[in-house]
């Protein structure tokens, strides 16, 4: 059975990790400390672990949208060493504000993990409801 051509949803969730607008603190701690293994030269990427995909969080199928923005899909080893990507992964843009890196995306993420604010809280039923809370 042949595997699947791994696309990009049209824009980042509400929810991903990398946007810059999407609550602190939403995530699991071990979701949001693989995003930094994703920074730097592709050398960096290896030596970090950063070799897998990284499929959304919704659980829809598709590459994380604000993952491939963040770094750069023509950056990002992972895609690499992939061989199921469609090629408009390779064009993708959106014009949400996402992090610049995975670190910063992880810096914002762990802020209020011990106290979550009301939009965090919110979002965290939504997706709990929807089954994909972690």
């Amino acid at each position: 059975m042949k595997n699947k051509t791994l696309t990009c949803a049209k824009r980042p969730c509400a929810s991903c990790p990398y946007r810059k607008d999407a609550p602190s603190g939403l995530w699991a701690r071990d979701e949001y400390e693989k995003l930094p293994s994703y920074d730097g030269e592709i050398i960096d990427q290896l030596m970090n672990g950063g070799i897998g995909v990284f499929l959304c969080h919704q659980k829809n199928g598709h590459l994380c949208a604000g993952w491939v923005a963040a770094h750069g899909p023509q950056n990002l080893l992972a895609l690499r060493l992939d061989h199921d990507i469609d090629p408009s992964v390779y064009d993708y843009k959106t014009d949400i504000p996402v992090f610049s890196s995975g670190s910063e995306a992880y810096a914002h993420g762990i802020r209020d993990m011990e106290e979550p604010g009301r939009k965090a809280q919110k979002l965290m039923v939504k997706l709990l409801e929807k089954g994909l809370g972690k």
